[in-house]
């Protein structure tokens, strides 16, 4: 956080057309959880559908805040001078954004897709934060909440800025990116994801083309050439207005055009065209997929005018989010095993891109390749028939031994040969000892699964199986 004031009294009354006491203060950050409230925070009292954030006004000054945006004056905070009274403070926090926006001359990049989307964010903010001052969303901030907190924490002399934006539903993107209003917005791809609320890819193609709505008339558009729905994303941002558009992918007509990838163990080898620019880089992370969004990547720093030799070079040093892929090399008494950290979330395609990754690595003598694998959700009525279609997918990365959990996971575990059939639990709670009992040093260890699947439990219980917390490292995936 920036010592110097990210708001002033005056500009938060200015922008959210609030009243209060006292205009002669400043806050260093903004926050709508009182229990990660930093000091020097404003603190915005959401009105969930669970919970009220005014109950928590009170805590977070306890912890820190300076002030508050609220739309009524709690009943144990009517001493607090910085409180300032709003009709409502998911339309006050959404303005702030939106002033946040209007006072910077950041060039600004928007990304989503059904895959991908978050690992791009970080791997743009990653390599233009070695450029200037960026600034980007945390975590997967990417919802009507996330957005606008996100713009709202924007300083003013942030040089770029990397939004994530994402959806479960028609029309809930669409505004979204008009808070950004992105110089460049990239469509990582579309897969199906979330067919309990579209009926077909199609669907979701048109739901994701909504980031164009929010694009800049001067602005690009960075999309997927290799997608079957391409044409679709092609011609909606077109109808847009969005004029200026960059494809990426192995396509022959692809301005940001794959030449050549040698993909190995702990990262790939990638030379490109860049929009007519030749660039040769090491990305840290492996997979193919990793290695066609990077194209995506530095088409869209090419977009808004950065350094693309520059930014190329910074892909050697990223590492995978959380969850997306990085690897943790586990120390036990007898020696090490590897895990592949994809327990944050998963879809069928994001379940053969691992897959794929898992096969790519190749065990010491003694060790094993083992996929622990929970359900996907938000996949609708034909989603036993979807897990079920995963088989030969897994298969072909050649496993020793698999593990299982969730009703619908139950359906590809047992389509497997039971010569690989690790064990099989209804919840990650559940299959969680087992996994921990059977791993042992040489192991390579895949976990994924939807974030509802609750795979980190498994993944927390093998962390524990380190000899020494401090030696946990975090590979390049």
């Amino acid at each position: 956080m920036s010592e110097a004031p990210l708001w002033t009294g005056a500009e938060i009354l200015q922008a959210t057309s609030g009243s209060c006491s006292s205009q002669d203060w400043q806050v260093t950050g903004v926050s709508i959880d009182n229990r990660a409230i930093n000091p020097g925070d404003l603190f915005i009292a959401i009105v969930g559908p669970n919970n009220d954030g005014h109950t928590y006004v009170k805590s977070a000054f306890e912890n820190g805040a300076v002030a508050a945006l609220v739309s009524r004056i709690p009943e144990d905070c009517e001493d607090l001078e910085c409180l300032v009274l709003v009709e409502d403070t998911q339309t006050a926090m959404e303005q702030l954004g939106e002033a946040a926006r209007a006072r910077t001359d950041a060039k600004i990049i928007a990304v989503t897709g059904s895959v991908g989307k978050t690992g791009t964010k970080e791997a743009l903010a990653h390599c233009l934060s070695a450029q200037g001052k960026t600034h980007w969303s945390v975590s997967s901030f990417n919802n009507h909440w996330g957005v606008p907190l996100s713009l709202a924490r924007m300083p003013q002399e942030t040089e770029f800025g990397v939004f994530e934006v994402g959806m479960n539903h028609p029309g809930e993107l669409g505004p979204l990116s008009c808070f950004v209003k992105p110089h460049a917005a990239i469509i990582t791809t579309i897969a199906i994801a979330h067919l309990e609320f579209f009926k077909d890819k199609a669907e979701i193609a048109r739901a994701k083309s909504e980031i164009f709505e929010g694009v800049l008339s001067d602005g690009t558009a960075v999309i997927n050439a290799d997608i079957e729905e391409f044409q679709l994303l092609h011609d909606r941002a077109l109808e847009e207005g969005v004029r200026n558009i960059l494809t990426f992918g192995s396509n022959e007509g692809s301005d940001c055009k794959l030449l050549n990838m040698k993909l190995v163990a702990h990262g790939s080898e990638v030379e490109a065209s860049i929009a007519g620019e030749r660039v040769a880089y090491q990305l840290s992370v492996p997979g193919e997929h990793w290695v066609k969004n990077s194209l995506a990547v530095l088409g869209a720093i090419k977009a808004v005018g950065a350094d693309v030799q520059k930014a190329a070079s910074s892909l050697a040093s990223f590492q995978a989010p959380g969850g997306r892929g990085e690897q943790l090399n586990i120390q036990l008494g007898s020696g090490s095993f590897t895990i592949i950290d994809e327990s944050y979330n998963a879809s069928p395609i994001a379940m053969r891109a691992a897959f794929k990754v898992l096969k790519g690595i190749q065990p010491i003598e003694g060790g094993r390749r083992i996929a622990v694998i929970g359900d996907m959700r938000e996949l609708g009525e034909k989603s036993a028939e979807i897990h079920a279609d995963l088989v030969n997918d897994l298969l072909d990365c050649a496993p020793d031994m698999v593990y299982a959990c969730g009703p619908y996971m139950q359906n590809l575990y047992e389509g497997l040969p039971q010569t690989v059939q690790g064990g099989y639990a209804a919840s990650s709670s559940e299959l969680a000892e087992t996994v921990r009992s059977e791993v042992r040093a040489g192991d390579i260890v895949l976990v994924k699964g939807s974030l509802g699947t609750k795979m980190k439990l498994i993944l927390d219980a093998l962390i524990a199986l380190s000899d020494d917390q401090s030696t946990l490292v975090g590979g390049g995936a």
